[in-house]
């Protein structure tokens, strides 16, 4: 039997002794804690702010009045929410989106199915919403949030999202163009080429650009003197960017550069904006969409400060099909993930990988994460047994007999919680049935997203592409000054082949060439200000600085 909170712990009065009539219904105020209610309520039982779960189930039929949360302060050791396909985990997504924004912490979230759009509507009530609503003690009021639109490389509807080739660099580039260890090694010394060319690397075009000018027979030479880069490799890594171009890259790399600090943004009411990215297709191209959330947590680091503990996040980061980013990963990438995530949470960020399966999930990144809402698993199979098995046993001690036979029976919209209390410590393992999202639970009007892209400030900033100079033009202006060189090298020859058949190339007093004129000297001064004003010393300039700022992932804005 369903039962209806009676209040909050707090309110609970001491344990009585039975009466001699039959005993109250599950959730009247009169009846004693179970220990499963006991100890969830003193577990969930925090001081400070709290997002709101939903309320404990002691069965699958019963419902206790003890409310199951997540404190504030302690998003920021990041979290996972995992289960199978069509359990629900969008919708917790979408929950914990709602209060972070009411509290006024900005969220970035990929929405891979255009769902999650519908933040920025208020929901629709009805009969089942508002009967779960009242069953956990929510009081439901439809609600629309600040929400910003994103898009990868401009598909879809949102303001574009481009990153310079530079700032994203090799060991991301190589995770996605799928390089194996060698070929990952090459593909960095081609950046370190370009970096100590002076060829700004911003867009797809420029990296093939330079590629091909090290497999040319003018870059022979130069790829010669990088050692390490053999022109089987060389060819290998035009090929893979050529199929990565032919996947619609293009559109991903390039000018204006987003600024991961405008994901950091609070409206005049005091919510949190909501960022969503949406990546049509993501079947097509996978990994581009899982590393471009990888580097936008790697620029969040660098430039973001160290600011400790706080009361609050200054944002929270959702990693939706996290196991996108970790398949074939790697040890050297996973080992930057990992790191990542430890670092991040002094920077004030909170991370939420949400995924299938726990086991999708590296173990050095799962020890991290803080808070765990662990939806239905289906054991339909011997490996799907052994996930369960390994998803049970990294939960702490619970209270119910049987954990795998919970998670296998958990019902739409409902998970297994336990997260991280204000010391640090693991909270009780809870079934818990979760709360109505009070926004739309799917996606917002067309027109209305239409609109609210339009009126972003962000969208004059970085809707239109830009296409300054870069390695690619500088490799064509190169070769096209040696072929004018060379035109000018084979005349000069000519005119001096004829000139000395007729004996007027050689002086009448000495029978010899004639000397060259000496070069009046340059004062010092002079030479100095040719050399600061001249384009070789400002690209070394910037190469010194890109190098300071490549970090995480050798990352690197220009």
């Amino acid at each position: 039997m369903t039962t209806t909170p009676g209040g909050s712990p707090a309110d609970q009065p001491a344990p009585v002794e039975p009466p001699a009539e039959p005993a109250a219904p599950a959730g009247d105020p009169a009846v004693a804690p179970t220990p499963l209610e006991a100890a969830v309520a003193a577990g969930y039982a925090f001081e400070g702010p709290a997002l709101e779960l939903g309320g404990l189930m002691a069965d699958a039929e019963t419902l206790s009045p003890v409310p199951v949360r997540i404190p504030l302060g302690m998003l920021n050791r990041h979290g996972l929410v995992a289960g199978a396909t069509g359990t629900g985990k969008t919708k917790t997504l979408q929950l914990l989106a709602e209060q972070l924004s009411a509290a006024g912490v900005p969220v970035f979230a990929a929405d891979i199915k255009g769902d999650l759009s519908g933040l920025a509507t208020p929901g629709e009530g009805g009969e089942k919403v508002t009967a779960r609503a009242a069953s956990v003690g929510q009081t439901w009021a439809a609600t629309g949030y600040p929400v910003e639109l994103y898009a990868l490389g401009g598909e879809g509807t949102g303001i574009p999202l481009r990153v310079t080739m530079t700032a994203f660099g090799p060991v991301l580039l190589s995770k996605v163009l799928g390089l194996n260890d060698t070929q990952e090694s090459s593909l960095g010394l081609v950046f370190h080429y370009a970096d100590k060319a002076g060829l700004p690397l911003l867009d797809l075009a420029d990296l093939r650009a330079v590629v091909s000018h090290l497999t040319s027979d003018e870059g022979k030479p130069e790829l010669k003197a990088l050692g390490g880069l053999s022109p089987a490799t060389a060819g290998v890594i035009l090929r893979e960017l050529i199929a990565f171009s032919d996947q619609g890259a293009d559109a991903f790399f390039g000018e204006p550069e987003f600024e991961s600090a405008d994901l950091l943004q609070v409206t005049p009411e005091g919510r949190g904006l909501i960022s969503l990215v949406e990546l049509p297709n993501l079947q097509d191209r996978p990994a581009i969409f899982s590393t471009f959330l990888m580097w936008l947590l790697a620029d969040l680091f660098h430039d973001l400060p160290e600011v400790g503990d706080i009361d609050k996040p200054k944002l929270v980061f959702f990693f939706d099909e996290a196991h996108l980013l970790f398949n074939d990963a790697s040890k050297a990438f996973l080992d930057q993930i990992a790191q990542t995530v430890r670092l991040i949470r002094s920077k004030g960020v909170g991370v939420f990988f949400v995924t299938q399966s726990p086991t999708d999930v590296p173990d050095a990144v799962l020890a991290q994460l803080g808070s765990r809402v662990q939806h239905q698993l289906r054991a339909h199979t011997p490996n799907d047994a052994k996930a369960l098995r390994a998803t049970v046993n990294t939960y702490p001690g619970s209270l119910y007999d049987d954990l795998g036979a919970v998670i296998t029976s958990l019902g739409i919209g409902e998970a297994v919680v336990t997260v991280m209390n204000e010391r640090g410590a693991p909270t009780p393992v809870a079934w818990t049935r979760l709360r109505a999202p009070e926004s739309l639970m799917g996606p917002s009007d067309p027109a209305a997203m239409q609109a609210t892209v339009a009126a972003s400030p962000r969208h004059a900033k970085y809707a239109t592409a830009v296409d300054r100079e870069s390695a690619r033009e500088k490799l064509a202006a190169r070769l096209e000054e040696g072929a004018r060189k060379k035109a000018e090298e084979d005349a000069a020859a000519e005119r001096a082949e004829e000139a000395t058949g007729t004996g007027a190339g050689r002086s009448t007093s000495t029978g010899g060439a004639r000397k060259p004129a000496r070069k009046p000297a340059r004062d010092e001064g002079g030479l100095v200000h040719d050399v600061v004003s001249s384009g070789a010393f400002k690209d070394f300039v910037r190469t010194a600085a890109r190098e300071i700022a490549r970090g995480m992932f050798k990352t690197g804005r220009r």
